[in-house]
């Protein structure tokens, strides 16, 4: 019996396969996962066990597992594609992160090249010499390195990333906590700047939802990615509104999956339950839109 994924979205990871199966795609292409050097992300990961004090609350990391592990649970799930993510929290990091993600990505098939940035000085040099050695997608972590995405530094860099016509995967929102340079408005006059930069707004924004649809229908190259967007757990401090899957139906092909796996505090299939549910909610987002997120739109903006 053809099974509807519209209809019984995946119940657990173990039911996962089966349904990515039923969606038709050629496999997932998650566009916002994370690998870091081993004593980076336990460094990660000791701030998320610190979630109560820094975020108001738990955020147990729920795939915490060896790096190889990490990797052959993505592709069980069915990821063809993924870009692993890296973010410098200071300068002098972004160089070395970025090489180390490059020398990372060539091992691992499934893997895309990717590039961070900082404001510093070196920051067109190390960024140039990426995108030139094929890096597909550049991770910009507004909140994290608490810096501003308009610092001059970074203007070559953005106007680098837009003539390389790869994504940016920006998280300038002011969730899970407000940073000192977050929120739509500052990413506005970045966009201003440089306005056919191809950027994805990580999480949606979240909780600024309607800033950043707005921002979608501005910019014609401006995506969101559907990272912790819609699962239970954000639901409880960042809903998104009542209308959110009428309000997809005009930017459907600019919407992507991301996931923030592994650093999340539940399982994959509930990323991908949610997005199910937007597309069963509105007819003219259904099965089309589906397959769109989980695999056409994040495929070509990685080019793969």
């Amino acid at each position: 019996m053809n099974r509807d994924p519209l209809a019984t979205p995946p119940i657990d990871d173990a039911d996962v396969p089966a349904w990515v199966a039923a969606t038709g795609v050629d496999g997932l292409v998650d566009l916002h996962v994370h690998f870091l050097p081993d004593r980076m992300l336990q460094k990660v990961w000791a701030f998320f066990d610190q979630a109560e004090q820094n975020y108001g609350r738990p955020w147990p990391i729920h795939y915490r597992e060896p790096e190889q592990t990490r990797i052959d649970l993505l592709r069980g799930f069915g990821v063809r594609t993924f870009a692993p993510l890296v973010y410098p929290h200071k300068p002098d990091m972004a160089a070395w992160l970025t090489s180390w993600a490059l020398e990372w990505a060539a091992e691992v098939p499934e893997a895309v090249p990717t590039a961070t940035i900082y404001p510093e000085d070196s920051v067109t040099s190390y960024l140039g010499d990426a995108l030139d050695a094929g890096a597909r997608a550049v991770k910009v972590h507004v909140q994290v390195g608490d810096f501003d995405p308009r610092d001059p530094r970074l203007d070559r860099a953005w106007g680098l990333i837009a003539e390389a016509g790869v994504p940016a995967i920006v998280h300038c929102g002011d969730g899970p906590r407000q940073g000192t340079y977050t929120g739509m408005d500052v990413f506005t006059e970045v966009l201003r700047r440089h306005p056919r930069l191809t950027a994805v707004i990580a999480h949606a924004g979240l909780p600024e939802y309607d800033r950043t649809l707005q921002l979608v229908d501005r910019f014609e190259n401006v995506h969101l990615d559907t990272t912790m967007v819609g699962t239970p757990y954000t639901q409880e401090f960042a809903p998104v509104p009542d209308d959110w899957p009428a309000r997809l139906v005009a930017v459907a092909d600019r919407v992507v999956l991301g996931t923030d796996f592994p650093n999340i505090p539940y399982g994959y299939h509930e990323q991908l339950a949610a997005i199910a549910g937007w597309a069963a909610a509105d007819d003219r987002l259904g099965a089309p839109f589906l397959r769109s997120v989980l695999h056409d739109a994040p495929a070509r903006l990685l080019g793969v």
